[in-house]
């Protein structure tokens, strides 16, 4: 996508010495665009636990290039195989709620694993780390052309840009390219459609406010930064069209893990009947589990990102305390949206409705664990819908 007037990727292999990773580093956006470079499983670990790279698909890619990583230092480890087993726990420890993470090393650990030459491992890793990356661009953009009709379709029907509200970050610098709740509206855009979107800051590390803002800008699609509150507003004011977010994960009968805050928002759509999708990969399927409240772990960040807040002051990036001292923050990363609340789900394959017999239409290849019925899932959700639990 564009940065001034020329492409980026989020995240690639350094054209001039391939032992190097290159990544846009997201802490410093909007104020500053800081490419870093990585030669470490452990520098790439810390990339990812400290947020220099966020976003579900970017995290998966990110683990896929730190297992190739791993791979350069284990050739020259005395054990090959326990220096990877050891990467992929170190990698595997740094953000539990996104599943593309997990789902990138297994990758990488069965693709290295057919082989017992240490160059061909190697060879192996790299090649998996770009198959990886290129697949994560691929299908975002095959997300922009399937989801895009639901924007046209809302056009033709209203005079007007169509009002669109999207939470946190889902864009280009959450995966290698184009973004999953983003590529819709890139598309959109493209095609001439009259748009407007509404920007969750998104609290506590406000990547609606630096980050998505920051790609509209760049791509010039007009916006509106709000606060995170203002959202069930503006919705009840008629002033909100669709609800478009991404998802770290999604189980195979369509609850969603998305950004602290998500699950409100979805609320306040369904008490205003406003349709609500979320666009994802199918790298964001977590095939082995169906209970979302209870299955899905939520990630709990330091406290310091709620009590602080940076921002540019003058020419300096500065960080300033927001509350007391003393006082105790929560920091949940993520809640969980149950299915009965999701329009749809955006897909590389197409569109479909939250549920396991829906998904499972596009995804067919994918089996039922045992011990478990499609029946028995989609029984789960009717009654959750009868009692209104979630």
């Amino acid at each position: 996508m564009k940065v001034g007037s020329n492409h980026y990727r989020t995240i690639w292999i350094d054209a001039n010495n391939p032992e190097f990773i290159k990544l846009i580093d997201q802490r410093h956006l909007p104020h500053k665009f800081v490419v870093e470079s990585v030669s470490s499983v452990q520098q790439m670990a810390i990339a990812i636990k400290d947020m220099h790279v966020r976003g579900a698909g970017l995290i998966g890619a990110a683990a896929g290039y730190g297992m190739y990583l791993a791979a350069l230092e284990a050739r020259k480890s005395k054990n090959f195989d326990l220096h990877m087993q050891t990467s992929a726990e170190k990698l595997l420890r740094t953000r539990p709620t996104a599943v593309n993470l997990a789902w990138a090393v297994t990758r990488q650990q069965k693709s290295m694993a057919t082989t017992n030459d240490l160059d061909s491992k190697l060879r192996l890793a790299k090649d998996t780390a770009e198959q990886i990356a290129d697949e994560d661009a691929l299908h975002c953009q095959e997300i922009g052309r399937v989801g895009v009709e639901i924007i046209k379709e809302m056009a033709a029907k209203k005079r007007g840009p169509v009002q669109i509200l999207t939470h946190c970050n889902a864009g280009w610098l959450a995966f290698v390219d184009f973004g999953s709740a983003t590529a819709p509206i890139y598309e959109a855009h493209r095609q001439g459609i009259d748009l407007h979107v509404w920007v969750d800051e998104t609290r506590p590390r406000n990547q609606g406010a630096r980050l998505t803002a920051w790609e509209l800008q760049q791509e010039g699609i007009a916006h509106t930064v709000i606060v995170d509150n203002a959202g069930g507003h503006l919705m009840q004011h008629g002033q909100v069209d669709l609800l478009l977010t991404g998802t770290d994960r999604t189980t195979r009968t369509g609850d969603v893990a998305n950004k602290i805050g998500t699950y409100l928002k979805a609320l306040a759509a369904y008490d205003n009947k406003i349709p609500f999708y979320v666009a994802l990969p199918s790298s964001s399927f977590d095939w082995k589990i169906s209970d979302g409240l209870r299955e899905i772990p939520i990630e709990s960040r330091n406290q310091e990102e709620v009590k602080y807040i940076s921002g540019l002051s003058g020419k300096s990036i500065k960080q300033v305390q927001l509350c007391p001292k003393e006082s105790n923050a929560s920091n949940y990363a993520f809640d969980v949206t149950p299915a009965h609340l999701v329009t749809g789900l955006i897909t590389e394959r197409g569109i479909c409705e939250a549920n396991e017999n829906a998904i499972l239409k596009l995804f067919p290849e994918q089996k039922i664990p045992q011990n478990k019925t499609i029946n028995q899932s989609n029984e789960k959700q009717v009654e959750r819908k009868r009692s209104g639990s979630t």
